[in-house]
């Protein structure tokens, strides 16, 4: 099975599910619609034609540490080779530094078909770009030019170097040290582990930005200070320098993503350049990291859609059982089981597409939108979409990925093949920059009380606006999914409302039950988005309308009829295991 981008799909929902038309003007002067197509076509040409053939022999060969440093598996090199010359690592950099200017969004449909076609690789521009983001909101202009044309050219790859072994989420508690020099640079010296592509050999330079702390800090999270260290010192005019006192020590033997080089890195007395102000480095780095989050939502939109495919293409071949109409065994496609199971999937990776990227064109019309009303309801509005994005999307790979291997059945079982592969590589995400547990946390502890509320109420309200139109159209199936995407709202209109009184005044209880909170939020909020598909292709008499209708449907009809069910959970799942924390987990 070879992975081929969903252009139609991705289109439809840029286009009609998350708006991006709403992009154009001013501040991205070089895009209109026109565009779309063919920038996922070509993209889908190099995830399909180039990164998805390298996707298992890559997870079977690893990359691996040698005595020069960390080597990317056979063909990894030339494929990136390819990424960089095509110009899609600054497909949204500003036109300034080298970029083409285009909106995030669309730079997040071609992340996702990276994903989608060999997540390993993919990890490796979505640290470059987090670097990216950084560097162009708190670098100076020193760190910018020597920096950031390489970077969104494609030519050196950045990473983010937070985690240290005695510190995992909680960043402040890192103890790597930053020395002040009297050229105004740092001597860098410590420990960071799980650093995604913190070496290779696919470009001679390498930009790490990494939280440190000074001598008179601050203690804890107050005291972090962000500095970038290049793997190679560059000189003035631009030339490759001197090796920086920094190296990958070790390889993390991982479950799955093994072709990405997961490292421990030591810094001993490494250059580096303070990035912002001092011990302001967690607020530097969170620019990352919400990039970030968004970004890794994608992987689990594009292993969820790898997976689909896998496991519908397994579903055609795989012969077995008796079907009215088939002679001898027939393939078990036309198992009402095996089908039920394929529109999960596909429902599935729908909705979080369009969680995604609503979340993205959000981000745009934050730092786009002429009048400040409007980018003030974007930047709500990408706020409180992030954690869902980021959480629901991941878990949905991960889920979409275990029913991938159970459609191959006890072939799915067996590392050689792809859906094994999908399964085990897509478990980290919900691990990545913050558990998904964070992010509900995110989501219930800061979220839902920015602005008074305002941002989960009109997400609400809209979700409402959308079942009326349905009602509108007097067709009975969209009314029907219309009944469901009402009372699952009704569902999330009381669990909001018993949320932000519990995180007021039993904030515990408001801990124990978020989780559950963002889960249901997905839901629904994934629900309003597939009836808003099955709505356009309706009215524009789609190519997509059947497809459209029948997810809508079938994601109404799962799960947003267990909505109403699940509140409970939210409201009183805690009360058992909190009241008796003792005896269950031996607490006092």
């Amino acid at each position: 099975m070879s992975y081929r981008a969903p252009v139609e799909d991705m289109a439809f929902a840029l286009r009609q599910l998350a708006g991006i038309g709403r992009l154009s003007g001013d501040h991205y002067e070089a895009f209109d619609d026109d565009l779309i197509d063919p920038i996922l076509e070509e993209a889908g040409k190099l995830a399909s034609d180039v990164l998805a053939p390298l996707n298992q022999s890559g997870d079977e060969q690893g990359a691996q540490l040698t005595g020069d440093g960390v080597v990317a598996p056979h063909g990894f090199a030339e494929a990136y080779r390819q990424f960089a010359e095509g110009g899609w690592m600054g497909l949204a950099a500003p036109v300034e530094w080298g970029g083409q200017g285009l909106p995030r969004t669309l730079s997040n449909a071609v992340l996702e078909m990276l994903h989608g076609s060999n997540m390993s690789f993919g990890l490796c521009p979505m640290l470059s770009a987090g670097a990216i983001e950084a560097l162009l909101a708190h670098g100076g202009d020193a760190e910018k030019k020597k920096y950031l044309p390489k970077l969104i050219s494609g030519e050196w790859t950045g990473t983010m170097n937070l985690t240290e072994p005695q510190a995992g989420s909680d960043v402040g508690a890192l103890k790597t040290k930053a020395v002040p020099q009297e050229d105004g640079s740092y001597r860098i010296s410590g420990q960071k582990i799980y650093i995604t592509w913190g070496d290779h050999d696919m470009t001679d330079n390498i930009i790490h930005l990494v939280l440190a702390r000074l001598p008179d800090a601050p203690e804890g999270s107050r005291g972090i200070s962000l500095f970038v260290v290049p793997k190679v010192l560059v000189n003035e005019d631009g030339s490759l320098g001197e090796r920086n006192s920094v190296q990958c020590i070790g390889l993390e033997k991982k479950i799955g993503i093994h072709a990405s080089p997961t490292c421990v890195m030591e810094y001993d007395g490494a250059t580096g350049w303070l990035v912002g102000e001092e011990n302001k480095g967690l607020a530097c780095m969170f620019t990352m990291m919400n990039a970030a989050r968004l970004n890794v939502g994608l992987e689990g939109v594009g292993v969820s859609e790898a997976a689909y495919q896998t496991a519908y293409a397994y579903a055609n071949e795989r012969k077995q059982g008796k079907v009215d109409g088939v002679d001898g065994p027939a393939p078990i496609l036309h198992h009402a089981d095996i089908r039920r199971t394929l529109t999960t999937m596909r429902a599935h990776t729908m909705a979080a597409r369009a969680i995604c990227y609503a979340c993205g064109v959000a981000a745009d019309l934050s730092d786009a939108a002429e009048d400040e009303a409007t980018r003030e309801a974007a930047r709500l509005r990408e706020e409180l979409l992030t954690p869902i994005a980021k959480a629901w999307s991941t878990d949905t790979g991960v889920e979409m990925a275990s029913l991938g291997v159970q459609i191959h059945g006890g072939m799915g079982f067996m590392n050689e093949t792809l859906a094994a592969q999908l399964y085990r590589d897509a478990r980290i995400a919900p691990i990545y920059e913050g558990t998904n547990g964070i992010q509900a946390i995110d989501l219930v502890g800061r979220k839902l009380s920015m602005s008074g509320g305002r941002a989960m109420d009109e997400m609400i309200e809209e979700v409402r606006e959308t079942a009326r139109a349905a009602r509108e159209t007097n067709d009975p199936q969209l009314g029907q999914i219309a009944d469901r995407l009402v009372a699952s709202a009704d569902a999330l209109r009381e669990a909001t409302d018993w949320m932000k009184a519990a995180m007021r005044d039993e904030r515990e209880k408001g801990l124990s039950g978020a989780t559950a909170y963002l889960e249901l939020a997905g839901d629904v909020i994934g629900g309003h988005f597939l009836t808003k598909g099955a709505l356009s292709a309706r009215a524009d008499n789609s190519s997509l309308r059947g497809r459209m209708t029948a997810l809508a449907g079938f994601f109404a009809e799962t799960s947003l009829a267990e909505a109403p069910g699940r509140v409970s959970g939210i409201t009183r799942g805690g009360d058992s295991f909190l009241a008796e924390s003792e005896a269950l987990f031996g607490l006092s």
